[in-house]
């Protein structure tokens, strides 16, 4: 992985498609579900305008994903990065590595939208997969592993496809198979300090985070510690991504005093920067 996009952040640096019993082997192949409600984000014809100083929606959405805003100068400069690489991508899917937490839902969307690519959330397609309603629930229901089961069977059949932005879970980069499914694309690891990451969780909850909500306590010293294990555990793994935008790396370069005041489009721009990842690409 180049190092090109930004420093490493260090840990603390800134303050239905199935019965729920099945087994992953007898699931629903995800192939059926992403082609079924997939449509593709187009940046063009369907564009309005962009008022000067208006927050704008810069493309039609598809069902069941939330509308994306940002300015019409963020609009432009999104543009311009997505005509830059998009003939080096050659239809292939981009997935978004990084802990629980750092962005990759809200980045993805916007990278979708720009570069004209359908968004899935690999989390959520495990969920429609095997039938339960939530990854906390699939964890308590079954275990970790067969959610991990499942997440890989989900991989494999977004890597066979073409022109997607996936959001992976946090854990998904812990297993060698799933980057041999990932390395047909592109990966970009969205890079946030723990510190930042712990008070983002502790502020929302932790119930939807099953590897997090296990012990009692101050929810944002409970979410460091945990946060801190799994990063220990799955940093080298994240250093496997083509590409590395550091959100610590953003906000120096900006003058901000820490990422929290970083907005998901000024994220979304930087992980569009690939004057790096340009150069993988044309190798591969």
């Amino acid at each position: 992985m180049d190092a090109g996009v930004g420093l490493r952040a260090k840990p603390g640096a800134w303050a239905g498609l199935g019965n729920p019993r099945r087994s992953s082997t007898a699931r629903v192949p995800v192939r059926f579900a992403v082609e079924k409600f997939a449509q593709p984000l187009v940046l063009g014809s369907d564009r309005r305008s962009c008022g000067a100083k208006l927050k704008v929606s810069c493309s039609r959405k598809p069902a069941g994903i939330d509308k994306t805003y940002y300015s019409a100068d963020e609009a432009l400069v999104l543009k311009q990065k997505a005509e830059d690489v998009v003939p080096y991508l050659n239809d292939r899917c981009i997935y978004l590595v990084g802990m629980m937490g750092s962005g990759k839902t809200t980045v993805g969307k916007i990278l979708a939208e720009v570069l004209g690519y359908s968004f899935f959330d690999s989390d959520k397609l495990v969920e429609k997969a095997v039938g339960i309603s939530s990854v906390a629930e699939i964890f308590q229901l079954h275990s970790e592993a067969f959610f991990r089961d499942n997440e890989s069977e989900v991989l494999r059949d977004l890597s066979s496809m073409h022109r997607l932005v996936v959001a992976t879970g946090g854990g998904a980069v812990i297993r060698p198979i799933n980057w041999s499914y990932m390395k047909k694309g592109s990966t970009i690891w969205l890079d946030v300090p723990l510190d930042a990451l712990a008070r983002r969780i502790a502020a929302v909850g932790t119930a939807s985070r099953p590897l997090l909500h296990q012990e009692s306590g101050d929810p944002y010293a409970k979410a460091y510690a945990k946060l801190t294990a799994l990063f220990e555990q799955r940093m080298d793994s994240y250093a496997n991504a083509d590409a590395r935008v550091s959100l610590e790396h953003i906000a120096v370069k900006q003058g901000h005093s820490n990422v929290t005041t970083l907005t998901p489009s000024a994220i979304a721009i930087e992980a569009s920067n690939y004057k790096i990842l340009v150069k993988t690409l044309k190798k591969m």
